[in-house]
């Protein structure tokens, strides 16, 4: 008989983590700096993780490496369990993508450009007609379509579309094959508010239900609040990484907001009692060391204005990138 072979690190974090990428780099011809530069990141099973960072730090590029349309220059990825190298097909099957910028076949009619995705991924078998699709798919693709609020579109041709509508359209497809990891670049882009709040939704009840993996980038800093963890990139490397809650913490600091009728009185009182300040105009008071409470009740002068501030992921986020 045969010994086992020990497992590798990567196989032995495959099992609970569905992304496990390793010093991954990416370099275009003819550039002088790395588009993305040694970069290593876990996402774990059930994860909503998103990747941020502004415009050029490397998000579109690092997504398009993990989904399989873009080489890297070096590292690793292993996604779902399928090493990116050696088995891209399997990440394929694995995953599900809306990219920044839509891919749909404008000549054919919205439930064509789905029907074709679901037979390419040997979801179902040809047929000619929507009618006769398996029942299966047909309640498939209403469901979808009436989550996003397109079901009285789905037969007429793509290029009659607006923007907003193809955005729609490339959800409804992305979830056919109820992927194991679904990537989302910028998926809302172009969205109405009630169209983004009905897809976060249910992308919360797949994830409930599924325990798939979202990976997201977004320039909505309010979408990536929810998310489980996130990682700031800044000129393809990352700058941030931890949960939301976490990267506020290192990064900012809840303060009290104070005012008086009588600034001078509060102004000398302050300062007497060593507590720090700045005027913005009004009293902005860390609270780092003390409790909101316990610093109003030390507090003699008459208040005309009190309120806490918690800072919010966008003031992180800008701190983090002012830093870099």
């Amino acid at each position: 008989m045969l010994a086992a072979q020990p497992r590798t690190d990567v196989e032995a974090r495959s099992e609970t983590d569905t992304i496990v990428v390793t010093d991954l780099v990416k370099r275009y011809k003819s550039a002088e700096l790395n588009a993305v530069d040694g970069i290593s990141f876990t996402v774990r099973a059930g994860e909503l993780f998103a990747l941020l960072g502004p415009n050029g730090a490397g998000k579109t590029t690092t997504i398009s490496i993990l989904t399989t349309t873009l080489a890297p220059t070096s590292g690793t990825a292993v996604i779902g369990g399928h090493d990116l190298a050696s088995d891209p097909n399997g990440v394929r099957r694995a995953v599900g993508i809306i990219f920044q910028k839509p891919s749909l076949d404008l000549n054919l009619t919205a439930e064509e450009n789905v029907r074709l995705h679901a037979i390419l991924y040997g979801l179902f078998p040809y047929r000619p007609f929507f009618t006769l699709m398996p029942i299966t798919y047909r309640d498939r693709v209403r469901e979808l379509a009436g989550i996003l609020g397109i079901e009285g579109e789905m037969f007429k041709p793509v290029k009659t579309f607006s923007g907003g509508m193809k955005r729609k359209l490339e959800i409804v497809r992305s979830l056919m094959h109820r992927p194991r990891v679904l990537f989302l670049d910028e998926p809302t882009a172009g969205l109405d508010a009630p169209s983004r709040r009905a897809l976060w939704d249910y992308l919360r009840a797949v994830r409930a239900e599924t325990r798939a993996t979202v990976f997201l980038t977004t320039h909505y800093l309010d979408e990536a609040e929810d998310a489980d963890r996130i990682c700031i990139l800044d000129k393809g490397k990352i700058v941030a990484e931890g949960s939301p809650a976490g990267v506020k913490r290192d990064l900012t600091h809840e303060y009290l907001v104070v005012d008086a009728a009588d600034r001078d009185a509060l102004r000398r009182e302050l300062a007497a009692r060593g507590v720090t300040y700045r005027e913005t105009p009004l009293f902005e008071i860390p609270l780092d060391r003390q409790g909101a409470h316990a610093l109003l009740k030390s507090i003699d002068t008459p208040l005309t204005t009190v309120r806490t501030v918690a800072p919010s992921l966008e003031d992180a986020y800008i701190k983090v990138l002012a830093r870099s």
